[in-house]
């Protein structure tokens, strides 16, 4: 089985497998455990060959979604990918400029909002300091 991002020295490359209309994402051989999980946490789909011991990981998006929401999902993708420091590559036939940019700003708003504030709990006066003085 041929793996691109062996192939090309990315974290993950995203494509349509030929003759099919499934999006692929593949990741290198021995990726860390946390380049799936993120993959998976984005929506896609974890796929081992051989079963038992993986010699051979990637990951598709649901075939289940319309033809559109599997392209916004792939391009939903590459942001945050991008933001947890991968390097990915993504083939023109999946790539939208549009979705990508709508994904980036949606990251970007969601960084920007500050954390609930909690209210700090009253403490008990403290004494000042004596006043130090010099000779």
């Amino acid at each position: 089985m041929a793996n691109l991002v062996d192939e090309y020295g990315t974290d993950v490359e995203i494509y349509i497998k030929a003759l099919t209309t499934t999006i692929h994402a593949d990741t290198p051989t021995g990726a860390p455990a946390s380049l799936h999980d993120l993959l998976e946490q984005l929506g896609l789909e974890r796929h081992e060959y051989p079963t038992g011991e993986p010699l051979y990981i990637w990951h598709t998006v649901p075939d289940h979604l319309g033809a559109e929401e599997l392209k916004r999902l792939a391009n939903r993708a590459i942001p945050a990918l991008l933001l947890a420091g991968y390097t990915v590559n993504c083939d023109p036939e999946v790539f939208d400029e549009a979705l990508y940019q709508q994904s980036v700003h949606r990251l970007w708003a969601r960084a920007a909002r500050p954390a609930p504030q909690h209210p700090v709990p009253a403490s008990s006066p403290s004494r000042s300091a004596p006043a130090r003085r010099t000779p």
